[in-house]
């Protein structure tokens, strides 16, 4: 990180002369704009900068999608103003000359866009916060190296690409060496760009790996997190290949997950010590609301395509002592205790994701929910209740709920169940490789 006096001294000397500001939609995805970094400090720092409101009313293509009260033809497609969050401000020692500030997302009154993802997550943290609890949270994301560039992956229809070692090489260190000069080029960039790196290492299917990065406070994890995405594929197309955190980038693979740990503290205490009275009631909650919750942890229909039996994936809301079947995986011991939650994939945005397991929690604590005992044994096999199989199911959950409303409020719940009916109903529209090869010649 740097501060606007480190900055101010950077634009002088001429190290920096970009500056990028960038929210993150619904998607996931880094939007925003490139600034001079003299109007960055003349203007933008004091006054943000301006959006199209319809940058979260997109569905993936970048289309305008109708049925958002936030933006609507109706409504002309007015702006937003982005506001530079300066505790984000940082290097971006990958892009020349370039450093990057996330910023709010706020109507023209000041006052936070509620459906804006980042905005989504504050409001939990807030909640957490009155009840006297601070959120940590850490994502470990997988994803998969690729020979092709981004562009070559495209001119294939991303059919029959390329893994970058033929083979899994899960903790292997001779076959994750083939891939380091790479992965080095991300441990170190993301360093130098404020990101506390821990480990890297290859894992279970080939040219697949993993990053991991230091816990942190929820939504600067969250930061991190889509900073780190953004950068590694930034990194990748400067390197002539490509990499994919997709879920289920195909259906012969392995999907990529990403691990969410979250713990709570008070008082610079861990909370969850000794599988706290806290800690019960906050996984409790998990295991109660996160099936309604289902479309902020799998956002999209290929989301669904990881839970399998014996994937690595889970497909239960169960939860054990170190077991990697079970939805909720707890590790750690002492002040280290905390819940990894391993549902979702690699396609999850991080600030709505760590929003609903937060809000969940909260709903355990507040109502004093009971956990179950720890399942013992593969949770492929057990009686557990299932996460939702398919986008579908998730949209009646959230429908037919309440918890998720209650927490989150309608404007943000009809906003993302809008999100999720139009990836439904765009999949629905289409005619897919898999009907063509199995009915082009033989139906």
């Amino acid at each position: 990180m740097i501060s606007l006096e480190e900055l101010r001294a950077d634009v002088e000397s001429g190290a920096i002369d970009t500056i990028v500001v960038a929210f993150t939609d619904m998607q996931g995805r880094l939007m925003g704009k490139r600034l001079h970094a003299e109007f960055f400090l003349d203007e933008a720092v004091e006054h943000g900068v301006e959006g199209c409101n319809y940058l979260l009313a997109l569905e993936m293509e970048g289309d305008p999608v109708p049925g958002y009260a936030l933006a609507s033809w109706e409504q002309g497609y007015g702006d937003f103003r982005l506001q530079p969050d300066l505790a984000t401000l940082r290097r971006i020692p990958w892009l020349e000359s370039t450093a990057l500030v996330l910023a709010d997302v706020l109507s023209h009154d000041g006052k936070d866009v509620k459906p804006s993802p980042r905005q989504v997550l504050k409001a939990q943290v807030e909640r957490a916060e009155a009840l006297g609890y601070t959120p940590k949270f850490g994502s470990e994301l997988e994803f998969y190296l690729l020979r092709e560039t981004y562009e070559e992956a495209y001119a294939k229809h991303y059919r029959n690409l390329t893994p970058s070692v033929p083979y899994i090489l899960d903790y292997h260190i001779l076959a994750s060496t083939f891939d380091e000069p790479f992965i080095r080029q991300i441990r170190n960039g993301m360093h130098a760009a404020g990101i506390r790196v821990e480990t890297s290492k290859g894992e279970a299917w080939p040219g697949q790996h993993e990053i991991n990065f230091r816990y942190a406070d929820a939504v600067a994890m969250a930061d991190n997190h889509v900073i780190y995405k953004n950068g590694a594929k930034e990194i990748a197309h400067l390197n002539g290949c490509s990499i994919t955190f997709m879920a289920k980038p195909d259906h012969t693979w392995l999907g990529s997950s990403c691990h969410i740990h979250s713990s709570l503290w008070r008082d610079g205490e861990a909370a969850f010590a000794g599988e706290s009275d806290v800690f019960k009631h906050y996984l409790a909650g998990q295991i109660a609301a996160l099936k309604e919750l289902a479309i902020f942890l799998a956002p999209t229909i290929n989301s669904y395509k990881r839970f399998a039996a014996g994937s690595w994936a889970p497909t239960t809301l169960a939860w054990g002592h170190d077991n990697r079947t079970c939805g909720f995986r707890i590790v750690g011991h002492g002040p280290a205790l905390r819940t990894e939650t391993r549902i979702p994939g690699g396609d999850v945005n991080p600030y709505l994701a760590f929003a609903a397991m937060l809000a969940a929690g909260l709903y355990g604590i507040e109502n004093g929910l009971e956990l179950p005992p720890p399942l013992e044994g593969n949770a492929y096999e057990s009686d557990a209740e299932r996460f939702p199989h398919s986008l579908r199911e998730a949209i009646a959950a959230l429908e037919e709920g309440k918890i998720a409303r209650q927490a989150l409020g309608d404007e943000v719940i009809d906003h993302y169940l809008n999100y999720a009916r139009t990836e439904q109903r765009l999949f629905d529209e289409v005619v897919t490789c898999y009907e063509r090869e199995r009915m082009f010649e033989r139906g």
